[in-house]
């Protein structure tokens, strides 16, 4: 499901001649496995973190410490963030992040599928909430989807 929308991400970098970096938490690698999966993803594609513990978010990714303990991994600045970040550590011209709630509990206060996607480009950074239904493995999936849909956007 996601092949085309990753393949049209790619054909847009490519067009560009940008590159792309992930920061993924509640996905665990399913958006840099989707964009890897098409032929050819090498030439566009830096890589990825996955940064599901928090403090990893903070370490390797440089969100702010302030505003984790403030409001919890689950907001569309830490996406902003987490997006900025890998697009800098990688080196990339776009950054796409994701982080949310996939389930079975809630977290910081978010409910099940609630999710922040971030995309950072050369001209700014944006973030999207979106409350996604079904259980984990469809959240996860979902956010994937999505968060590949709003990169193609930005682009």
């Amino acid at each position: 499901m996601t092949r085309p929308v990753a393949a049209a991400v790619l054909a847009a970098l490519a067009h560009r001649g940008w590159t792309v970096a992930v920061a993924e938490s509640l996905t665990g690698g399913l958006v840099a496995s989707s964009l890897i999966d098409v032929p050819g993803a090498s030439a566009s594609v830096r890589g990825g973190v996955v940064a599901y513990a928090t403090e990893v978010k903070r370490l390797v990714l440089g969100v702010d410490a302030e505003l984790l303990a403030a409001r919890g991994a689950v907001d569309g600045e830490v996406a902003l963030q987490m997006a900025e970040g890998v697009r800098s550590l990688l080196r990339a011209d776009v950054g796409v992040a994701t982080t949310g709630v996939a389930g079975p509990e809630p977290q910081d206060g978010q409910p099940v599928g609630t999710v922040w996607i971030g995309v950072a480009t050369p001209a700014g950074a944006t973030a999207n909430q979106f409350l996604l239904e079904g259980d984990r493995a469809a959240i996860r999936r979902e956010c994937a989807e999505r968060a590949l849909a709003e990169c193609l956007l930005r682009l």
